[in-house]
């Protein structure tokens, strides 16, 4: 097999397209490599020659390392217009269509961007209009339609000539050189731009590649945005680069187009996150979505219950990912046939972690990463076009976590989303995951907010109608979960708010919570309503309901622990006996002093699968 680390090493030394054309020549030239949103389908050849012909005409109105931005949905487009600009030598930069003006226009200030290409048609089936004119006022709008109008003959010769002699007609940076800009999703704050080189992303797509074996005959399915990381290095550069072919859809929000498309595609890897999956499999029928092996999810953490629903409904599994953008944005995986629970796998090839104490949390620390895919620095508004390079290429990614002895990685949360109650942290995920465990059929997001006894406190923001607190009271107790992580406080909503990278809005959660909050102490105010016979009844039921799903909690929970107990007796005696047998290998167990585990041991307490 090699070291995938020497591997990944001597192939990421390639620049972004250098490496697609390398592919593009490998392939048959009707070789389909995408399918549009409309169904459209494009080879490589024809990848390639549209890469040519509009880089060509685009290099007329911009110049050599111009950083340019793209507005556009996922899609054969978007993909087409990055390989443009940079068959010429300029620097895309994906926008976030969904950001609003505001957030827009501070990144093209900090990534020094002063044109934006997109489309007509796409501003006018999103309903952009408003946008476009508000950023018009600071920016140079480039349609596509126009560009396609201006392309010359020479455009077109470029087209035929460039696959055949791409070092004398293609751009060739230093792979050491930014090869496309990014911006954080601004989950708790302004977007920051993430300078990417190009030995970044194909690294990262080396060191996936080296990670999830694939099938010769698998076909990807993204709908996730491209001015995501994830959803441009996974799930549009990974397959293209090589020759798997993909298949588009412009928004990850047509909950009920997508899994048709998935069926009549018979695409077998998906990307997208729990919230997403979730939504497809409740709009597709029973078997609808078989044709996945496994569905990629990233952004937020993958719940037990999506997966079981993979499983029984429709026999896929569910792979849960970790990255951030700074990293191209993956850092570890599941692996098929892999999956621990309450893990997100191993860190993948040629990633290196350090882990930093943190007051008051044993077992986990703040991470720290280095390697190949680690970005060359930040842009920030205050200093346009200066990228801020990082500390001995040490990233810091703000979040907790724990790798255990096996080399698993363990996900507590970001440092930012731990509350400090009386002394004790209180990380916000394991709140999400409670209230997820106790109503899956819901989105629930927790806030912190002061508190003039204990410092602060953990406010649950729920669209689930009727929220009481004692159930996840009954369910913490019933699970070893901390008092202390159950909230005081419970707001509902009609919606939790997500960005467009389908990553929960915290910021507009926080918001959510403190209108909640004012609205509860206005009500403690208010004049008492008589009860009407019909409102007792009703309290009556409530109150029976709850008593009842508690119950159905604590039994849940005490056979949950009575098999977890009979997994792990099982397990001690199959060891034994293994450590008892006779010898008949040079590498079996005794040799090694280790005892044989399961694939998937979720013999682990509660309290840690909660966390």
């Amino acid at each position: 097999m090699g070291d995938p680390v020497k591997r990944v090493e001597r192939r990421s030394r390639r620049a972004i397209f250098q490496a697609y054309l390398e592919n593009a020549r490998k392939e048959k030239a009707d070789k389909i490599a995408v399918t549009d949103g409309d169904g459209r389908k494009l080879t490589h050849k024809e990848i390639t020659r549209g890469a040519f012909a509009l880089g060509g005409a685009l290099a007329r109105q911009t110049s050599k390392e111009e950083r340019v931005g793209i507005l556009l949905p996922t899609g054969a487009g978007a993909v087409i217009a990055l390989f443009a600009l940079l068959s010429r030598g300029r620097v895309p930069a994906m926008l976030n269509f969904t950001a609003g003006s505001k957030n827009l226009i501070a990144a093209c200030k900090a990534a020094e961007v002063t044109k934006i290409v997109t489309a007509k048609k796409f501003i006018e089936l999103a309903g952009l209009e408003k946008l476009i004119g508000e950023l018009e006022n600071d920016l140079e709008i480039i349609h596509l339609e126009d560009v396609r109008e201006q392309i010359k003959p020479q455009d077109k010769a470029l087209a035929l000539a460039g696959p055949l002699f791409p070092s004398i007609l293609a751009a060739t940076p230093n792979p050491e050189e930014p090869g496309v800009i990014l911006f954080t999703s601004g989950t708790e704050g302004a977007p920051k731009g993430v300078v990417l080189s190009h030995r970044n992303i194909i690294a990262n797509i080396e060191q996936i590649s080296e990670h999830v074996e694939l099938l010769p005959t698998d076909i990807f399915f993204n709908p996730l945005p491209t001015f995501h990381c994830y959803g441009l290095t996974a799930g549009a550069l990974w397959p293209v680069l090589n020759g798997y072919p993909v298949v588009f859809h412009p928004s990850p929000l047509q909950t009920k187009i997508i899994p048709k498309r998935i069926f009549e595609t018979g695409s077998t890897v998906l990307f997208a996150t729990d919230t997403f999956l979730s939504q497809y499999m409740r709009a597709s029928p029973d078997g609808g979505m078989s044709s996945l092996r496994i569905a990629v999810c990233g952004a937020e953490r993958v719940r037990d219950e999506t997966r079981q629903a993979a499983e029984k409904r429709f026999g896929f599994e569910v792979l849960e990912g970790y990255g951030v953008t700074e990293a191209s944005p993956v850092i570890a995986a599941n692996q098929p046939g892999d999956i621990r629970s309450g893990t997100v796998g191993k860190l993948l090839p040629g990633i290196e972690p350090r882990l930093e104490p943190v007051e008051g949390l044993e077992g986990a620390g703040r991470l720290f990463v280095r390697g190949l895919n680690v970005m060359k620095g930040y842009l920030s508004p205050d200093n346009p076009g200066v990228v801020i390079p990082l500390e001995g290429g040490w990233h810091d990614t703000g979040d907790i976590v724990s790798i255990n002895d096996e080399g698993y990685m363990s996900i507590r949360g970001r440092l930012k989303r731990f509350a400090k109650i009386g002394g004790e942290m209180v990380s916000l995920a394991v709140v999400e995951n409670c209230a997820s465990a106790v109503w899956p059929d819901n989105m629930h997001a927790a806030a912190i907010m002061p508190d003039p006894k204990k410092g602060e406190q953990v406010i649950l923001v729920t669209d689930r109608k009727e929220a009481p607190r004692g159930l996840l009271l009954t369910w913490a107790q019933s699970h070893g979960v901390p008092e202390i992580a159950v909230p005081k406080k419970i707001v509902i909503v009609d919606e939790i708010p997500v960005l467009g990278t389908g990553k929960v809005d915290y910021l507009k959660v926080k918001t959510m919570a403190e209108e909640g909050l004012i609205a509860m102490e206005a009500a403690k105010t208010a004049p008492a309503e008589p009860m009407t016979a019909f409102d007792k009844k009703e309290r009556k039921k409530r109150e029976a309901a709850e008593k009842a799903e508690k119950k159905k909690l604590v039994k849940e929970a005490k056979a949950a622990a009575k098999e977890a107990e009979k997994s792990a007796k099982t397990t001690e005696v199959e060891a034994n006996s293994v450590a008892q047998a006779p010898e008949k290998t040079a590498h079996g167990p005794e040799e090694s002093g280790e005892s044989p585990k399961a694939a998937n041991d979720d013999s682990k307490d509660f309290k840690n699968a909660a966390e």
